[in-house]
C-alpha cells in the first residue's frame, strides 16, 4: 500500500480568537487546549506506520516556530516548506503535490494545523474509506462533519443522499457560511455536512485536476519547486511562488472537479474558529461555565473565562453569556452572541494603530524569544530566553546601552573584542555603540533579564553586523 503523506497547512492568523491568537503568533502555535499546541496535536495525529514524514506548508515568518514546535515533540523528520508569501491554499497544495510528483500513486492527506479532533478511531476509519475511494475511483475526497446543530460559522457540503458511515458519497454542491434560517433548513434536510477543509487524493489525480482547472498555476509552482533551496533545516520555495494567484483550493479545484466525493466524519470535530467553539471544547459544566487558568467565577452562567498569564487572576461576578479573555497586554470582554465579530475588532484596532492588534506579548525569534516586562521614559526591562545552540546577531545600537543579568544557565557573551562566559547571578554591561553578541553554547535554555537605557528603545535601533539566520 502506498504511504499517506500528511500535508499540514500552517498559515492564517485566527483573528476571531484574538487576543490569544494574533498575526505574530496565530492560534495553531498556541496551547489553547492541553499541553500541546494545535499544530503539535495535528502532527501527532499523523504519526504511525501508514504515514510518511509530514510536509508542513507555512509562511516564511512562521518557519522557525514550526521547526521549534516539531522539535519539541521529537518529530525530526518533518519537512518545513516556507512559502515566500501568503497565496492561500490552492498554490500551497499544488506546491506540495509537485514536491511529491516522483511518487504519482502516493496519497496526500491535506489538513489544517488548527483543528481539534476527538474520536481518533472514527477519524482513522474515515481515512481508510477515503483512501479506498481515491484508489478505486481516482476521486478527490473531502471530509464532512455530521452536523448536530444549525451552525452559521462553517461552510457546508451538499450530498445527493443522506450520509452513511464508512461510505464515500458523490458531492453535489459547496455552500458558504449560511444564515441561521438556512442552516436550520440544511440540518433538517439531513443531506448536508460541515466542510472540514480536510482532503485526500493521489498525487497524479490532483496534478491532473490542476492541469485542467488551474493551468496557470502549474508553471509558476513548478518553477518555485525547481528553484527551492535548503536553509537552516527548512526548505524555501523559489520567488516564482509570489506570482501565483491567491486563491482557495475549494474554489479553484474542488468546486470545479468532476470526480469529487465526500466521506462523513463523526468525531467531535472543531476548527476552533471562535471563542464559543473553545468554550464548547473546554466542556462547560451544568451551569454552562468553562474556565482556563487563574480564574474565579462567582454566580456566573453560560460563560467562558480565561487567562494565560500566571500573575493575572481573572474574577467574574454575576456574568451570563460572556466570554472574557485576559492576557498581559490585552483583554477581551464580549457577549457570546457577537463572537463572530471579533475579527472586525482586530480590523478596527489595526486602523487605530494599536500594537496589540497583531503583536504578541512574547516575540518569537529563531534563537528563542523575548518579552517586555516593563517600560518607561528612557528605560525598558525584558526577559530573554535563548535556545541551546541559539545565537543572536552580532549587533550594536545607536541610542541605548544594555545591562544583562543571567538568571538561569550559562551564556557566551561577546562585547567588543572580548568573549566570556556569564553564569547565573552574573551580569555584564554593553555600552552604547559597542558591538555585542549573546549565544547559548550549552544543552539547556538560557534565561536573562535585559535592562535597556537610552533615548530611543524601539527594535529598529539594531544594526546587525553578522547573523546566522540571514536577517538584515
Amino acid at each position: 500500500m502506498e504511504p499517506i503523506y500528511p500535508i499540514i497547512l500552517c498559515g492564517g492568523a485566527g483573528t476571531r480568537l484574538w487576543p490569544a491568537s494574533r498575526k505574530a503568533y496565530p492560534k495553531q502555535f498556541a496551547k489553547l487546549i492541553g499541553d500541546h499546541s494545535l499544530f503539535q496535536m495535528t502532527l501527532r495525529r499523523f504519526t504511525g506506520p501508514e504515514f510518511a514524514a509530514p510536509l508542513v506548508m507555512t509562511e516564511n515568518e512562521f518557519r522557525f516556530m514550526a521547526t521549534e514546535q516539531c522539535a519539541q515533540i521529537g518529530l525530526a523528520d518533518a519537512q518545513i516548506i516556507a512559502e515566500p508569501s501568503r497565496r492561500d491554499t490552492a498554490p500551497a497544495i499544488l506546491a506540495a503535490a509537485l514536491l511529491l510528483q516522483d511518487q504519482p500513486e502516493a496519497f496526500m492527506l491535506v489538513a489544517p494545523s488548527d483543528h481539534l479532533i476527538g474520536d481518533l478511531e472514527a477519524f482513522y476509519a474515515a481515512l481508510h474509506t477515503a483512501r479506498a475511494a481515491s484508489q478505486d475511483h481516482g476521486a478527490l475526497v473531502t471530509f464532512g462533519i455530521t452536523p448536530d446543530r444549525p451552525e452559521t460559522g462553517y461552510g457546508y457540503l451538499g450530498l445527493s443522499e443522506a450520509p452513511k458511515t464508512a461510505t464515500a458519497l458523490r458531492l453535489s454542491s459547496f455552500h458558504e457560511k449560511p444564515n441561521l434560517a438556512r442552516a436550520e433548513e440544511m440540518l433538517a434536510a439531513g443531506t448536508y455536512l460541515w466542510n472540514a477543509g480536510i482532503f485526500m487524493f493521489r498525487v497524479r489525480d490532483i496534478l491532473a485536476a490542476y492541469e485542467q482547472h488551474a493551468p496557470d498555476l502549474l508553471p509558476l509552482c513548478q518553477e518555485a519547486v525547481d528553484t527551492r533551496h535548503g536553509d537552516l533545516g527548512f526548505t524555501r520555495l523559489g520567488a516564482a511562488y509570489d506570482k501565483c494567484r491567491a486563491i482557495s483550493f475549494d474554489y479553484e479545484i474542488m468546486e470545479k472537479a468532476d470526480q469529487v466525493m465526500a466521506v462523513p466524519l463523526s468525531c467531535a470535530w472543531s476548527d476552533l474558529g471562535a471563542w464559543d467553539a473553545l468554550w464548547q471544547a473546554a466542556g462547560p459544566d451544568d451551569a454552562g461555565m468553562a474556565t482556563h487558568g487563574n480564574v474565579t467565577a462567582i454566580d456566573c452562567t453560560d460563560s467562558y473565562l480565561r487567562t494565560d498569564e500566571g500573575n493575572t487572576h481573572l474574577v467574574g461576578l454575576g456574568l451570563s453569556n460572556i466570554v472574557a479573555v485576559a492576557m498581559r497586554d490585552a483583554v477581551l470582554v464580549a457577549d457570546k452572541a457577537h463572537l463572530q465579530d471579533v475579527k472586525q475588532v482586530v480590523t478596527l484596532l489595526r486602523e487605530q494603530d494599536v500594537p496589540q492588534a497583531d503583536d504578541y506579548p512574547r516575540f518569537h525569534r529563531p534563537w528563542g524569544w523575548y518579552e517586555t516586562l516593563t517600560k518607561g521614559p528612557r528605560f525598558q526591562v525584558k526577559q530573554i530566553m535563548v535556545h541551546p545552540n541559539g545565537t543572536l546577531s552580532l549587533q550594536s545600537h545607536h541610542h541605548r546601552s544594555e545591562h544583562w543579568v543571567v538568571v538561569e544557565g550559562t551564556a557566551e557573551v561577546v562585547i567588543g573584542d572580548e568573549t566570556r562566559l556569564v553564569t547565573e547571578n552574573e551580569s555584564v554591561y554593553i555600552p552604547l555603540g559597542t558591538k555585542h553578541r549573546l549565544a547559548n553554547p550549552g544543552k539547556l535554555p538560557v534565561y536573562l533579564v535585559e535592562v535597556q537605557t537610552g533615548s530611543y528603545l524601539n527594535e529598529d535601533d539594531i544594526l546587525r553586523h553578522e547573523d546566522i539566520y540571514g536577517r538584515e
